[in-house]
């Protein structure tokens, strides 16, 4: 018979190795040869069962002293003999592998969740629902002044009539005996693996009912369309989102609700045009007003204001009013807000329109740019 080599040398630690140290080479070794992540390798198998041994004897602290005082001897001879737990050796469920193996194989091992060596099924756990987002078409009033807002919405609630039991006159599940889940024991060549599953009568929640409740059909749940209704705050923006607590999917074994997000798309104003919170608005001015100067009352937000728009104004020219832009609820901001002059050349004038424009022409007007870029005209001819 072969001897027993030494349980560092398999795990591939020193005889220092701190206890993470020691779980995170067995983790390695999992990986490396286990049968299921191995078909192809003949050895894996064995190398396999050698790291399993290995570790759950360096992994205990007791098993560990009395190896590193006495060696193989100290931690029971029968150990290599039928596999683990032959006499005098140590069964594979008195140790917890679950958590290295749910982090090797997503919790998905030995069938509805890794539960072998002792883990720890968690399918029948509360677990809460999922959460839930929805679209909502907003005006550019309402997005910038905050409004309320119903609309209807199928939600998952705790039955009214057995107030979220499924039943009444409860008892203890005859089947798991109020654990939530089955156990199932295969002997493998690797050893004993306990299985758990939840508990098909129960649902995992350990409890039966002598009377199934009929309006929620035992499930404790139903499902309702419910008229809802949420204020939204001032200075709302596209994108923004809004949270309902408790009104998204239902959860599983008595978990709470998830919830409900509402994302928010603003429509475009025809002349306002929001940046954050700042707003801009195009005012237009015909050649008269931009030359001369005039006074024009504009649209704000909070109402009109007469501004002075001075004289020589040029079309991309602003002019900022402080304060009037969106008074953001929201996030506690306010904007300001900009005005963009666009001069507008006539298309069409009258005959008397036209006599006027070429006697203004014939004057010397103050054209130093016109004149400037006339010279770099004439000068790019030389």
């Amino acid at each position: 018979m072969a001897s027993k080599r030494d349980y560092y040398e398999v795990l591939g630690v020193d005889k220092n190795a701190s206890e993470q140290e020691i779980k995170s080479a067995f983790r390695k070794k999992a990986k490396e040869y286990h049968p299921d992540l191995n078909k192809d390798n003949p050895d894996a198998a064995e190398k396999f069962k050698e790291a399993q041994e290995a570790y759950s004897v360096l992994s205990d602290e007791n098993k560990r002293k009395m190896y590193d005082q006495y060696g193989h001897a100290g931690v029971g001879a029968g150990a290599s003999q039928g596999g683990f737990g032959g006499a005098g050796g140590f069964g594979a469920s008195d140790f917890d592998f679950g958590d290295i193996f749910e982090s090797i194989f997503g919790g998905g091992f030995g069938g509805g969740g890794f539960s072998g060596f002792g883990g720890r099924s968690s399918t029948s756990s509360a677990r809460r629902g999922s959460d839930v987002l929805m679209q909502m078409n907003l005006t550019f009033d309402e997005a910038v002044y905050g409004c309320e807002k119903k609309f209807h919405l199928d939600v998952v609630e705790d039955c009214e009539e057995c107030h979220g039991e499924g039943g009444f006159d409860v008892e203890k599940c005859s089947t798991c005996h109020g654990s939530g889940t089955v156990t199932t024991q295969q002997n493998t060549i690797l050893g004993s693996f306990m299985t758990k599953t939840t508990c098909p009568d129960c649902g995992g929640k350990g409890k039966t009912y002598k009377k199934k409740c009929s309006s929620c059909g035992g499930r404790g749940k139903v499902k309702t369309n419910k008229n809802l209704t949420i204020n939204i705050p001032a200075g709302i923006k596209t994108g923004d989102r809004q949270r309902i607590s408790g009104k998204g999917n239902p959860g599983v074994n008595g978990g709470s609700n998830g919830d409900l997000y509402i994302e928010f798309i603003v429509k475009e104003h025809k002349y306002f045009q929001r940046d954050d919170d700042d707003i801009y608005l195009e005012i237009p001015l015909n050649i008269a007003e931009a030359i001369y100067g005039c006074k024009k009352e504009i649209p704000t937000l909070y109402g009109n204001v007469k501004i002075s728009v001075p004289a020589g104004t040029d079309s991309g020219d602003k002019q900022r009013i402080r304060g009037k832009g969106v008074d953001n609820k929201y996030q506690r901001h306010k904007g300001d807000m900009y005005l963009i002059f666009k001069v507008y050349t006539p298309k069409r004038l009258s005959r008397d329109q036209k006599k006027l424009v070429e006697k203004l022409m014939e004057t010397d007007l103050d054209t130093s740019e016109i004149d400037s870029f006339n010279r770099f005209v004439r000068d790019n001819e030389d």
